[in-house]
C-alpha cells in the first residue's frame, strides 16, 4: 500500500500515502543554497533540544506500544532497502535520484525509495503473511509544518484479510497512540477529535454530494472510464473555479483540496473510502462496484494520517496505471521514474492482501501536541534553500 501518508495530497496520496502538495503543475522557481541556509539547522542546541525532547520522548514511547500492537497481533517486523530500481511510479511524487557505481566504473541509477511498498509485497510473494516496517522514505519537492524530506512511514500488510481489518487496525492505534501519550485529544491548528471515538466511514461519492453538491459517480462509467465535461459541470454548478486543460483528475483533486478535506476529522477521525477506480494507485477494484476502488485515507484533526488499499495483484493492470502515471509525469514535470520489473513478477504470485501506510511522524505530533513535523524528529533534514 502506500499514500499519504503518504501524498499524500499530504502525503501519500498514493505511494502509500501519494501527495496533493506536489497536484500544483506550475513549478515553483528554483531557489539557491547558501551557507546561512546551511548554518540555519540549529535544533542541535542544548536550549532548541530541551525544548523538543518532551515531543521525541513521546514519539518514542509511541513508538514502542506500536511495536507492542504489531507483535502481540502476530506481525514480524521487516527492514527493507532504501535504495531501489524505482522510487515508485505516481505521477506527483517526487524522488531523491542517486547512482551506483561498480568496480570497473560501470553506472546505474538507483533512488530512495519514496515507499518501502515495493519490497514488502515482494516479501508477501515470498511467503509472508503479516509484515510490519518503521520504514525512512524520502519524498523531494515537501517540506513545510506536515511535510519533510526524510520521514517515518509505517507500513502494515495482511495476506488473506480483507481491508476493513485494516479500518479496525487504525482505530486502535489511535486509541493506543492516545493512551501511550496520556492524553484524551488530538488537537491540531483550529480541530480537535476524540482519539478513543469509532471513527466516521464517509465514501468518495458521500462527500462529493455532501460538501461540494457534486455527483461525483455520474462522471465515472461502469469500466472505469472518466468524463472530464461531466465533472467539470458539477464544479461550475458548484462555483469551484477550474482551468481549461484541467483533466478529471485535476478536478477530483481540486474538489477533495478545497471542499472536502477542511472537513474531514472533526470531533473523530474520518475513514474516507471508495475512492474511484481511476484514483486507485495500487488498489483493486470493489467488487460491490467496479467504479470504486478497495482504497481508504485516515484523517484527523483535518490531518492525512494513512492510505490504505485492498491490493491489487493484477499485474497486468499494475504495468498499464504505471504507464499511465509515467506518461503523465513526464507530460506534467517533463521526467519519469523506471517501471520495477523484478515487483510486476512478484505482484504475479502475491496472494489476496490488504496494506497500509501511516506517516508515524504525523501521528506522533498530534499524540504529543507537536506543531511541527520536525519537533518529533530527533535529527530533521538541514534546511538548505533561503
Amino acid at each position: 500500500m502506500t499514500e499519504c501518508l503518504f501524498s499524500g495530497r499530504d502525503y501519500p496520496k498514493t505511494a502509500r500515502s501519494g501527495s496533493l502538495a506536489g497536484k500544483n503543475r506550475r513549478r515553483k522557481p528554483q531557489m539557491s543554497l547558501s551557507r546561512a541556509a546551511l548554518s540555519r539547522s540549529s535544533w542541535w542546541t542544548p536550549e532548541n533540544h530541551a525544548d523538543r525532547r518532551p515531543f521525541l520522548m513521546g514519539r518514542n514511547a509511541v513508538q514502542a506500544a506500536l511495536r507492542g500492537f504489531f507483535t502481540r497481533n502476530d506481525f514480524i517486523e521487516a527492514d527493507t532497502a532504501t535504495l531501489q530500481v524505482s522510487p515508485g511510479n505516481e505521477t506527483h511524487l517526487h524522488a531523491f535520484a542517486t547512482e551506483a557505481v561498480a568496480i570497473d566504473g560501470a553506472r546505474a541509477p538507483l533512488y530512495l525509495h519514496t515507499s518501502p511498498e515495493f519490497a514488502c509485497k515482494k516479501l508477501l510473494a515470498a511467503g509472508e503473511t503479516r509484515i510490519f516496517t518503521f520504514a525512512h522514505v524520502y519524498r523531494n519537492r515537501e517540506r513545510g509544518p506536515l511535510h519533510h524530506p526524510e520521514f517515518t512511514m509505517l507500513e502494515w500488510y495482511r495476506a488473506g484479510e480483507s481491508y476493513g481489518q485494516l479500518m479496525t487496525d487504525c482505530a486502535e492505534m489511535l486509541a493506543l497512540a492516545a493512551e501511550t501519550a496520556k492524553t484524551k485529544r488530538f488537537a491540531f491548528r483550529d480541530m480537535e477529535i476524540d482519539p478513543f471515538a469509532e471513527p466516521e466511514r464517509l465514501t468518495l461519492a458521500e462527500a462529493f454530494d455532501r460538501f461540494a453538491g457534486i455527483d461525483l459517480l455520474a462522471s465515472v462509467a461502469p469500466d472505469g472510464e472518466t468524463d472530464r465535461d461531466l465533472l467539470a459541470a458539477g464544479l461550475q454548478q458548484s462555483g469551484i473555479r477550474f482551468a481549461a486543460d484541467d483533466t478529471w483528475a485535476d478536478l477530483f483533486s481540486k474538489v477533495l483540496v478545497e471542499r472536502i478535506e477542511p472537513h474531514l476529522g472533526r470531533g473523530r477521525a474520518t475513514i474516507l473510502c471508495e475512492y474511484p477506480v481511476s484514483e486507485a494507485a495500487l488498489a483493486r477494484p470493489s467488487g460491490r462496484d467496479r467504479r470504486v476502488a478497495e482504497r481508504f485515507e485516515l484523517y484527523a484533526c483535518g490531518v492525512e494520517l494513512a492510505n490504505a488499499f485492498g491490493e491489487l495483484t493484477d499485474a497486468g493492470e499494475q504495468r498499464r496505471r504505471f504507464e499511465h502515471e509515467m506518461a503523465e509525469k513526464a507530460r506534467i514535470y517533463g521526467e519519469r521514474y523506471p517501471i520495477d520489473e523484478d515487483f510486476l513478477d512478484a505482484l504475479a504470485v502475491m496472494p489476496e492482501a490488504s496494506g497500509a501506510a501511516l506517516g508515524f511522524d504525523r501521528l506522533a505530533m498530534l499524540a504529543t501536541g507537536a506543531t511541527r513535523i520536525d519537533q518529533v524528529m530527533w535529527a530533521p533534514v538541514a534546511e538548505v534553500f533561503e
